[in-house]
């Protein structure tokens, strides 16, 4: 029998209210939603939506503190700014592109210029609650998941002027949720880095920077500087800049307080206003490349109307701003070298001994390349996807898999999103490139293939892929093969990792099932919970991804694929971090491997 068609007609449009839109569609407002253990997780951008707010009284020129705890996953926010306008505080936190972040009398240099921020923390919390102090007198209001509960109002006497906000986020949203203290006391350093003086708290543990820029980028590289680090604040730039011996270039760029992972003309001017600034100084006509080569810089600017590139705001597309910036940091670049005549020769030598090591390098990547061209263009192992980072519509969505031999590789080739998911096949343990030269990459055939499949060749703007996942056994040889390759992006293509783009995957340990239910454990904890779930269950370890079967594979490198991104706390551990689990063999290596072995 043929099934009646649809209906269509007025009653099947729908008009959600904002906070309703803002729930049903969290994704579009705080990006992923997660559990807490990855520092992106929409926890933390409700957190930090939050603390912005208190951050742009202190960039007015109100308040000198901040005061966050979280406890039991509630968090609250106290700030000593002007407190808002009691009059219209419940249409500030609940009625979209309502604030006074669109008056530029009021905030000059504001992020949260879209009227969404605390809306979005209200509609996605099940306790929201709001209180503005001013002049002796306090208003309050208490919502729950967008909705008004109650109001309160009165006087206050002795309390400072500001604002005090208290979140609990809805585990309607966030299933399980967990707040993971290192990454918040992180985004508590950056912040007073970015406002030098400003005293944040975070359960008790205060933040506080008085060389802004320089402590933030003396915490990340320290003691690996080839000369002291070049710092210049100005009225609308600030920036702080060194080399290291490392390889590639590793950049920290934010605009008006927020962290833009991906760049955009700010960081590209710092770039090429760095280049004039030294060719200047040296008379010289220097490459930017041998220029660059081992930098490690931060630029933070101020605009006035920032134009993101996408939701996340994590690229400026802004290009009036070029010309002023380029300017200013020439100028400071020029000056800081007539000043520093020990740290210009420094600088100089290093561009001398880049542009010497770029030169045999091109030499090698010559006969590479040739001999590349003779096994094909298409590159052995990769079986690649439609869809490639920044030239493509669904280029953010691209994943690259980095699989260890031809059974995981099988399994994930027939349930892949052929469109979205390239996999890259290892023939078994990759080189150990601890300490070794970037012209050895041109030398070994499985790295130079992989480097060539990733489209990093020459810079780390051309990644083809915004994934990158290691897929290896969840055993001592798979460890070993992610541990090689880590190596292998730590010691040449740091950016990868510090911009966000490594990630783990996470497959099931055990299956439990019986007739009626299957369930996938990721930990023996899970495995028991699931036994005492299930009657009568039959439980399977899995040994390798090789073993999970194609038709079962799928599902977990799909939509609820669980990944761990690799992150490094600072660029200066990584040495001595590699030395020491992938250097020579050492008393202290041997010592930490006896009293470790399970």
């Amino acid at each position: 029998m043929a099934s009646s068609p649809q209906v269509y007609d007025e009653s099947k449009i729908k008009t959600l209210s904002s906070l309703e839109h803002i729930r049903l569609r969290s994704g579009m407002y705080i990006g992923r939603l997660g559990d807490g253990s990855n520092s992106e997780d929409g926890i933390y951008v409700l957190m930090k939506e939050v603390v912005d707010n208190a951050v742009d009284e202190y960039i007015m020129g109100f308040g000198r503190k901040i005061d966050v705890k979280q406890k039991d996953g509630t968090v609250s926010c106290r700030d000593y700014g002007r407190g808002i306008p009691h009059g219209k505080l419940v249409e500030c936190v609940s009625v979209i592109n309502t604030g006074a972040k669109y008056n530029d009398e009021v905030f000059q240099f504001s992020v949260g210029l879209n009227g969404v921020g605390t809306k979005a923390v209200n509609a996605l919390s099940s306790h929201f609650l709001i209180r503005s102090y001013r002049e002796g007198k306090y208003r309050e209001a208490t919502f729950s998941r967008g909705n008004l509960l109650k109001e309160r109002k009165g006087s206050c006497e002795g309390h400072a002027d500001g604002t005090y906000v208290e979140f609990t986020p809805d585990t309607e949203i966030f299933p399980e949720y967990e707040f993971t203290d290192e990454f918040v006391q992180r985004r508590m350093w950056i912040y007073a880095c970015l406002n030098r003086n400003l005293k944040l708290y975070y359960n008790g543990t205060k933040s506080e920077s008085k060389k802004g820029l320089y402590d933030l980028l003396d915490r990340e590289v320290g003691d690996t500087t080839l000369y002291p680090i070049v710092y210049h604040a100005g009225d609308k730039i600030e920036i702080a800049f060194t080399h290291t011996s490392a390889y590639g270039e590793n950049h920290f760029s934010f605009v008006n307080g927020q962290f833009t992972s991906d760049g955009g003309t700010h960081l590209s001017a710092f770039r090429e206003g760095m280049l004039k600034g030294v060719n200047e100084f040296t008379k010289k006509n220097y490459s930017g490349t041998d220029v660059r080569e081992g930098i490690a810089g931060v630029v933070s600017v101020k605009v006035k109307d920032p134009v993101f590139e996408s939701q996340t705001k994590n690229k400026l597309g802004n290009t009036e701003i070029r010309s002023w910036i380029i300017n200013e940091v020439k100028a400071a670049v020029v000056d800081y070298l007539h000043k520093n005549p020990e740290s210009a020769r420094v600088l100089e030598n290093k561009i001398v001994n880049n542009e010497k090591l770029r030169k045999e390098l091109a030499s090698v990547k010559k006969e590479a390349n040739a001999a590349a061209k003779k096994i094909s263009l298409n590159i052995p192992k990769l079986k690649d996807c439609k869809f490639h980072r920044i030239v493509d519509k669904r280029g953010e969505e691209s994943t690259i898999f980095i699989t260890e031999g031809q059974s995981a590789t099988g399994s994930m080739v027939s349930c892949r999103d052929v469109y979205t998911q390239a996999i890259y096949s290892l023939r078994g343990k990759p080189w150990n490139s601890f300490g070794k030269g970037k012209a050895a990459i041109y030398r070994n055939e499985e790295l130079f293939n992989l480097m060539m499949a990733l489209g990093i060749e020459n810079n780390i703007e051309n990644l083809r892929y915004e994934r990158i996942v290691l897929a290896t056994d969840a055993d001592t040889d798979g460890f070993h093969i992610r541990n090689l390759i880590l190596t292998f992006f730590l010691n040449y293509f740091e950016e990868l990792v510090t911009g966000g783009h490594i990630y783990i995957l996470e497959t099931p340990l055990f299956r439990v099932r019986n007739k009626k239910e299957t369930r996938y454990c990721y930990s023996e904890k899970e495995r028991d919970k699931a036994m005492t779930a299930i009657r009568g269950p039959e439980v399977t370890r899995f040994k390798g991804l090789g073993e999970i079967n194609p038709k079962e594979f799928g599902q977990f490198i799909g939509k609820d694929m669980r990944i761990v991104p690799v992150g490094i706390d600072s660029l200066k551990s990584v040495p001595a971090t590699l030395a020491f689990y992938m250097g020579k063999n050492t008393p202290q290596r041997r010592e930490y491997i006896m009293e470790n072995l399970v």
